[in-house]
């Protein structure tokens, strides 16, 4: 069966994203070391899910770069988890429609490796909800936003696996629900 994985970024204070959504804080503290983390983790993937606003944004920039993660981005089927999305003209993409347990439950047991959920906000937050993740990529910035959206709005125990700190400043935390 495969590993559902939540990557996500966060800052020092928590937050996954400014109040408007926006994830500027994250590039200062990219460095090449964090960015090749980044990239074995995006690579790795035998499906990429994420929400419906992800989605968006991800299609409108990524079939378009040339950077390092446009390739595996690009060529891994991806999965969207929405109930009123009802085309993805990104490439090899597939819309989730049902009960969001049953639709990872599903692809868990069909996927060759493993699943890599990228968020939103919202999406993250069902996924932690839902008890099915198996392991935590968080990739802790050092940023401090003050406000903002946060990942963890409810107590979740976690035990450590590996902490990788990078020449740019984020340290990367896998963990996985205790």
């Amino acid at each position: 069966m495969s590993k559902l994985i939540l990557k996500m970024s966060v800052s020092l204070d928590g937050f996954v994203a400014r109040t408007d959504g926006r994830n500027d804080w994250i590039f200062p503290s990219m460095s090449d070391d964090s960015s090749a983390w980044t990239l074995a983790a995006v690579s790795r993937a035998s499906a990429h899910l994420m929400g419906a606003e992800t989605y968006r944004a991800m299609a409108a920039y990524w079939p378009q770069s040339n950077e390092i993660f446009a390739a595996p981005m690009n060529e891994i089927p991806k999965v969207v988890f929405s109930k009123t999305l009802t085309t993805a003209d990104w490439g090899d993409t597939s819309i989730a429609a049902g009960d969001l347990a049953e639709e990872i439950k599903r692809l868990k047991q069909e996927a060759g490796g493993d699943l890599v959920a990228h968020g939103g906000t919202r999406f993250a937050r069902s996924l932690c909800k839902s008890g099915l993740i198996d392991e935590l990529w968080l990739l802790v910035h050092p940023a401090v936003l003050g406000d903002g959206q946060r990942l963890f709005v409810e107590p979740m125990d976690l035990e450590p696996i590996t902490t990788t700190a990078f020449t740019g400043g984020a340290v990367a935390h896998v963990c996985r629900p205790a």
